[in-house]
């Protein structure tokens, strides 16, 4: 029972840090664009502006 004392704590501030993180990335329009993500990788490289080196 005493292992109570310090998982408890430790699982509260893991779900602060996680719910912290999931709201950071809400106020900073992570999801907004979720279609143009997924058809950006299947798109050729050859539109590039880095030229790739050998």
């Amino acid at each position: 029972m005493n292992i109570l004392v310090i998982l408890v704590p430790v699982s509260l501030v893991l779900a602060g840090l996680a719910l912290f993180g999931f709201l950071w990335t809400l106020r900073h329009s992570q999801y907004e664009d979720l279609d143009g993500d997924a058809a950006r990788i299947l798109l050729d490289d050859e539109y590039d502006d880095h030229p790739k080196q050998d």
